[in-house]
């Protein structure tokens, strides 16, 4: 089963997917997961996703494939030959969305023209997914994850203070774009919708990331202030961190919110001291304040910590790897996790009470629905 079998609340839009790796087809990945037909264009070698991380013994396909390309019916052309490139057009005639992410200008000199394709389906969103844009200085550079996570700022947030500056160990930065781009194509499509209009959206990795980034553009800008690598911490949520209690378990613990703080401070020993008062006096002594807070967690044990933490009603968790994710029961009784085809991933990204969504396969075979899709155009004809 597929996408185009799957009654979700997106039932009757199509989506050409023409990206590579994990923003553009993470984009795909959702609409697929809510009943769009989603077809993958794939060069006849395979996309190079297919042998992308990790790949289980005996199969050819990484998990990663498996995983942003499910609910897909896979498509080979070769858009150098003309037949193939013919094909594209037709399919993208009776699409709703186009998803792309080459390199700015490279699919113009493949004959597909955003603005002409719009001009042949005047309906046609086409989502243009690059690492700096369409336009700018940068727009015709590599733009990878790292380099945005290096350029956005986010990269020097991360570390200890003594330390340099970190990159994060997951594709933060693809994840975040796939669900802007997910959210900016829908904005679009309904327009067309109401309109017959389509239109060219345009989103870049770096873009999305400074999204994340909260107040700290507004920061340096009114205030002077550049934010310094404060390890776990944030300025404004004091104590919060990680911390290692006696039994060598790890914690997580949040004071965010003032009430939250005076309950945590008062448990962890600092009530009355006049340094952890206010969150201005707080963020002067934080250093005095994570001392108390890590001296109090490493001489309990993590049930003890925990048990008293959350009693003063404040905010505390111990530090999961992946397996210990998978087997908490809060997780299993929200099936955060389900298993396609064999393979465990994650459920779907929302959870709609009228027209839920359904993931219907893993990512499929190479060429898997060459003869489906063809078929299908020629019985348009």
């Amino acid at each position: 089963m597929t996408s185009k079998e799957h009654a979700g609340p997106l039932l009757g839009l199509k989506v050409i997917d023409l990206s590579t790796v994990v923003a553009g087809p993470g984009v795909a990945k959702y609409f697929a997961d809510y009943g769009a037909d989603v077809i993958k264009i794939e060069r006849p070698a395979g996309d190079s996703t297919r042998s992308m991380g990790w790949t289980e013994p005996g199969e050819t396909d990484s998990l990663w494939w498996k995983l942003v390309n499910r609910g897909k019916r896979s498509l080979v052309l070769d858009l150098k030959n003309d037949e193939d490139l013919s094909i594209l057009k037709k399919l993208i005639d009776s699409a709703d969305l186009l998803i792309e992410n080459m390199r700015p200008g490279k699919i113009e000199q493949l004959g597909l023209d955003p603005e002409q394709l719009i001009s042949r389906n005047p309906k046609l969103v086409v989502l243009r997914v690059s690492g700096f844009g369409q336009t700018g200085p940068y727009s015709q550079k590599p733009g990878f994850a790292t380099i945005a996570e290096a350029l956005s700022g986010l990269s020097s947030l991360l570390g200890e203070p003594d330390g340099g500056p970190l990159l994060p160990p997951i594709a933060l930065t693809d994840e975040v774009t796939a669900l802007v781009g997910s959210f900016s194509a829908m904005i679009a499509i309904y327009h067309a919708k109401l309109t017959g209009q389509g239109q060219i959206v345009d989103i870049d990795l770096v873009d999305s990331v400074l999204q994340i980034m909260g107040p700290l553009p507004a920061a340096w800008d009114s205030l002077g202030y550049l934010q310094p690598r404060l390890g776990s911490s944030i300025p404004y949520s004091i104590p919060r961190g990680t911390y290692k209690c006696s039994d060598g378990v790890w914690v997580a613990l949040s004071a965010s919110a003032e009430t939250v703080a005076k309950r945590l401070i008062e448990t962890v020993g600092g009530g009355g001291d006049p340094r952890f008062t206010s969150f201005q006096s707080r963020f002067e002594n934080r250093e005095a304040l994570e001392e108390l807070t890590s001296r109090w967690i490493g001489s309990r044990t993590s049930k003890e910590v925990i048990e008293t933490i959350e009693a003063a009603d404040a905010a505390i968790a111990p530090v999961y790897n992946m397996q210990q994710v998978i087997e908490d029961p809060h997780f299993i009784a929200r099936e955060s996790f389900t298993k396609v085809d064999g393979i465990l991933m994650q459920n779907l990204v929302a959870r709609l009470s009228k027209t839920p969504g359904k993931i219907v396969s893993a990512g499929p075979k190479l060429g898997q629905h060459n003869q489906e899709i063809k078929r299908e155009l020629d019985d348009k004809k």
